[in-house]
Parts: structure tokens; C-alpha cells; sequence
């Protein structure tokens, strides 16, 4: 009998069903070298310019995470997300859901609007706000897609595309109540501040490790991919602020 593969998609979904308490597992500052970007630079122009441009640079993850990626990358399942962030006039915020208990995957999860890719999808952008728009509502008429991040590989098997877009507020939301439980904003200020960031050790039941990245806010626990996604833009975007300081 053929041995399972351990990084195949079904093997690292069963494994993350695996039981575990984000919220309480012990976790130290994440790791950082940008810097805060001042909450006054984070104006919708400054967010267009650096995110419209060909961003190529791996993400900033522990060694433990790049392996991981590597594994999943060979036979992962593509999906989309979008990355909305809203132009509020007391400043830029991001949209995120929170998932409701009785999903078989990702149950309470704070995540992205997204989903896997479909045959009918033209790119990972038409996936991304497809299916923005069956989870919350939010209509592509709001949206300006700018770009997106590189391909992020997930612990349950999936090679996730960032769609970012700036996001007019004139939207309404009718939120899919079977999927989403809360649709929320976070300002990016929050986002973009290294502070808030989190790494966490967790041992699981199997006795293995996993490391994984925090971003609370408030009553939400933001942690994971998400996380980790966010922590990405806050990236790209402490780069960009970093060089034009040189200039």
C-alpha cells in the first residue's frame, strides 16, 4: 500500500482539524525591522502607488513557514481572497468576516473575503470579488482593484492569491448568514503598526509544533493565514514608506 502523502491537501486539512486554542497559546513579539508608518501616511494614494506595483518579494516568514510553503506549493488548491481596504474619512480601515461555529473549515475563523477558484472564474481577481460579493454583499461597483500579493500557501492545502482594492463607502452589506457571522473593520493603522503582531508556539495533540502568526483587535482574534496576509501588507507597505524617507 502507497504511504499518504503528508503535505498532500487532505492530509493537511485532517491535520488542521486537529483541536487546539489559538487564543491561549504561549507566543512572544513577532519579529521586526520596518518600523511603525506613521497613521498621517496612510492616505489612499500612498496605498494605491505602493500596491499597484509588481510585488514579487517573498513573504518575511520564519524558516519553519518557508519550508511548509515550499511542500504545499506542489499540489495546493488555488483560491483568492480580497484585501478590501475602505476609505473612510476618519481613515483607511480593512474589511474582514468572522465565519460562523458550524463550518466544517476555518469554523469562527476571522478571514478575508474569498474562496477556492472556480472553472467559470477568469482569474484569481473574478474569484475574489465573487465571491466578496456572496459572502458580504459588497458589489464590485465599490471596488478598485490595485494589484495583488504573492501567492500565500495555507496549513489546509491551499495556495491563496491577495487581491487587494480600495473600497468607496457607499456599499451596503448583506452579509451570507450560513457562512458569515460579523463583518467588520480594523484600521490599518492597527495593521501596520509591528506592535501588534504576535508569534505563537503551539503544540499539537500528534506532538508535532506549529507557529503561527496573532493580530487581536479588540474582541476579534485575528491569527493564522489571515494574520499572516495582513502582516504581509503591512510589509510591502513599511518598504515602500522606508524607501521614500531615503530619497
Amino acid at each position: 500500500m502507497t504511504k499518504p502523502d503528508p503535505t498532500s491537501p487532505l492530509a493537511l486539512r485532517a491535520k488542521q482539524r486537529l483541536v487546539f486554542d489559538p487564543q491561549v497559546q504561549p507566543w512572544v513579539p513577532a519579529h521586526n525591522k520596518h518600523g511603525l508608518i506613521p497613521p498621517n501616511a496612510l492616505n489612499p494614494d500612498f496605498v494605491r502607488a505602493v500596491l499597484s506595483r509588481s510585488i514579487d518579494q517573498p513573504w518575511e516568514l520564519p524558516d519553519e513557514f518557508a519550508r511548509h510553503q515550499a511542500a504545499v506549493a506542489r499540489q495546493a488548491i488555488e483560491a483568492a481572497v480580497l484585501v478590501p481596504v475602505v476609505m473612510r474619512d476618519t481613515g483607511l480601515t480593512v474589511l474582514l468576516t468572522q465565519r460562523t461555529e458550524h463550518l466544517n473549515d476555518h469554523a469562527g475563523q476571522v478571514s478575508f473575503p474569498g474562496g477556492r477558484v472556480e472553472q467559470t472564474d477568469s482569474d484569481p481577481v473574478a474569484t475574489a470579488l465573487r465571491e466578496t460579493q456572496e459572502e458580504t454583499g459588497l458589489s464590485s461597483e465599490h471596488i478598485d482593484v490595485i494589484g495583488r500579493l504573492p501567492r500565500y500557501m495555507t496549513g489546509t492545502g491551499y495556495a491563496i492569491t491577495p487581491v487587494t482594492g480600495l473600497v468607496r463607502p457607499s456599499f451596503e452589506l448583506v452579509p451570507d448568514t450560513f457562512e458569515v457571522a460579523h463583518v467588520f473593520e480594523v484600521p490599518l493603522a492597527h495593521l501596520t503598526d509591528p506592535a501588534n503582531y504576535r508569534l505563537h508556539r503551539a503544540q499539537l495533540p500528534d506532538g508535532s509544533i506549529r507557529h503561527y502568526y496573532s493580530v487581536p483587535f479588540e474582541n476579534f482574534f485575528i491569527w493564522g493565514a489571515t494574520a499572516a496576509m495582513l502582516r504581509g501588507v503591512y510589509q510591502v507597505l513599511a518598504q515602500a514608506f522606508s524607501s521614500s524617507r531615503r530619497r
